[in-house]
């Protein structure tokens, strides 16, 4: 992140304010470039040079993420099957590289026990308030349970965390054509996080962890990580979850 800042106001609460810094946030009256800020009761990562780009929050109770959940094809999903939850609910999973927690959250909406790892200060810090806020949320009530946070690099997660059912990575993958539009937010992302330029270390690790499976979502013209051929792949209209399979589920 090209600044790990957020701004400090008499709004933002104080308990958020101590785990910010916690995560090596610090306060600033004036950022520039992306900043976290608080506004409409939510932490936000804004942009002082790009006012069109709109502000970037996770928000597992918005409308999107409700309509997947309730609509989105459930354990006929291709993240579903890849993950075998189409043939097991409650799966332990490790999501290595969380990003904003989409994924994540629609594999614990299934039944899955999700433990999230983002290495990023500013997205782990967007992660952590999504979850505060999805946690006062009756329709998801589930969500403290099934979801958890570790600030923690990828690499260091797989390394440490004790045994799970799942490993699931999403590791950055640089845009295909650098002209072509790309979402506001994915470009943001890129740009704040950048790309995951040892994704391939992760395979042989996450294999050694995982107790059923490992599955890797690529986009659909992206080579295998680390070049190494899966047992099979799912594919969806604009990704391929490639699952490298250690056990049956």
């Amino acid at each position: 992140m090209h600044s790990t800042y957020y701004v400090s106001n008499t709004e933002l609460p104080a308990e958020l304010a101590i785990q910010l810094q916690r995560f090596g946030l610090q306060p600033i009256a004036t950022p520039t470039g992306w900043y976290l800020a608080w506004q409409d009761n939510a932490l936000v990562l804004l942009h002082t040079d790009l006012p069109k780009q709109g502000a970037i929050l996770v928000d597992f109770a918005s409308g999107a993420a409700s309509y997947r959940r309730m609509h989105g094809g459930g354990k006929d999903e291709a993240i579903a099957k890849a993950c075998g939850l189409n043939k097991k609910r409650n799966l332990t999973v490790l999501d290595a590289t969380a990003g904003l927690g989409r994924d994540a959250f629609v594999l614990a909406s299934l039944g899955a026990s999700i433990t999230l790892v983002e290495r990023n200060p500013a997205i782990v810090a967007l992660l952590f308030d999504g979850l505060r806020r999805g946690a006062e949320i009756a329709e998801l009530s589930w969500l403290p349970e099934r979801m958890k946070l570790l600030h923690s690099s990828a690499l260091d997660a797989l390394q440490q965390h004790s045994s799970v059912d799942v490993v699931y990575l999403d590791p950055m993958f640089p845009a295909r054509d650098k002209t072509a539009l790309v979402k506001k937010e994915m470009r943001a992302f890129h740009d704040v996080v950048g790309s995951d330029t040892d994704a391939d270390a992760l395979l042989a690790p996450a294999l050694k962890l995982a107790q059923k499976r490992v599955v890797v979502k690529r986009p659909s013209y992206a080579s295998f990580l680390a070049e190494l051929a899966p047992t099979m792949s799912v594919t969806s209209k604009n990704n391929r979850f490639d699952v490298y399979i250690n056990a049956a589920i």
